[in-house]
């Protein structure tokens, strides 16, 4: 095929073009912070409530962010008749509980990534959703930035060639997080920065059916490092992922993606919303700038497509659907497995 003279362009509508739904936030810890700002900068979304296990701190979020109304309790929340949307911002050790919690309450749940611990926690959310009719996806928020969306069309269209290998990686230094070291909070690499390189391969290849990883435990027991190779892929029958992350040390955190006939590049962290570099075989490359939302401000990006997705009748993201993030719990699971990590109560 002819070499491309330019880039796409991104197809990711605007984030304040989205319907606005009337949002709850679960847990009003770093993440929902960042949420509630990127919300309220870039959409017409709109923040209604917020729960905690603390009133004070529920309240403290509150005045920060403008919202109306503050709970001491999650039961509380998610029975509130003006919240059509609830945003679980929890430790993943708790996802599982407050996803179904939301959901018997008939309310609309984005759950922050990883979906949950594991794969049967996974599967027991999605079939209680599926059976109350409620909208329910991943908060992978790297999936709905405008730079995934110029490489989902360069890989629709083949520019790429045969896909060969893919390489990913996430490693930021925070051993000293109590909550990432911590095994009955689900701790460990893995979970928490692992699932990007994990999803971003899901995105590009499938599902590998040979997992191999080697990895080192902390004192407590969770991952303190993982790498793996995957391969095995249905529809790449040639192509390998090379995936690591750490919570030792911060690394490049970039994303390659090659084939026989060029290979797109991701600067790090390849998470966020950045350019998109193509480089063909001869070195010569076109580069897409990245859009105007830097940082995590890209957060508004997941909140407008599941608006959207919501306001036009859909339960499930094509972008990413529910299956798939149980076949990537699956991957997580197995990967704990073959490193001994297990989390108390499983």
């Amino acid at each position: 095929m002819a070499l491309p003279q330019t880039l796409p362009l991104s197809r990711v509508p605007d984030p304040a073009a989205a319907p606005a739904l009337r949002w709850g936030i679960l847990a009003p810890g770093w993440i929902a912070s960042a949420f509630a700002t990127a919300v309220r900068t870039h959409t017409s979304q709109q923040l209604v409530a917020v729960g905690s296990r603390s009133l004070e701190r529920a309240r403290d979020f509150a005045d920060r962010y403008g919202i109306a109304r503050a709970y001491g309790s999650y039961e509380e929340l998610v029975a509130d008749p003006q919240v059509d949307a609830i945003y679980v911002a929890s430790p993943h050790s708790e996802h599982a509980a407050q996803s179904l919690l939301a959901i018997q309450a008939g309310k609309h749940v984005l759950v922050e990534k990883a979906f949950t611990r594991n794969a049967h926690e996974a599967r027991t959310v999605v079939d209680a959703a599926r059976r109350h009719g409620v909208g329910l996806m991943e908060a992978m928020w790297t999936r709905f930035l405008p730079r995934i969306d110029i490489v989902r069309q360069l890989l629709e269209d083949g520019v790429l060639g045969e896909l060969e290998l893919l390489v990913a990686d996430h490693g930021q230094a925070l051993t000293h997080v109590q909550r990432l070291v911590d095994p009955s909070l689900a701790g460990g690499g893995l979970l928490d920065l692992g699932i990007y390189p994990i999803s971003f391969a899901s995105f590009v290849l499938g599902t590998p059916s040979k997992i191999h990883s080697a990895g080192e435990l902390t004192s407590a027991g969770v991952d303190r490092q993982i790498s793996a190779i995957f391969s095995g892929y249905e529809e790449h029958p040639h192509a390998q992922a090379l995936v690591s992350c750490t919570i030792a040390a911060k690394t490049p955190t970039t994303a390659v993606i090659a084939g026989d006939q060029a290979r797109v590049e991701l600067d790090g962290d390849f998470y966020t919303p950045g350019p998109v570099r193509l480089v063909f075989g001869d070195g010569q490359s076109l580069t897409a700038p990245s859009a105007p939302i830097t940082g995590h401000q890209g957060l508004a990006y997941e909140a407008a497509h599941f608006a959207q997705l919501i306001s036009d009748g859909f339960t499930e993201s094509p972008q990413l659907g529910l299956d798939e993030s149980v076949s990537i719990m699956e991957t997580l699971d197995e990967l704990r497995a073959q490193r001994g990590v297990r989390f108390p109560g499983e």
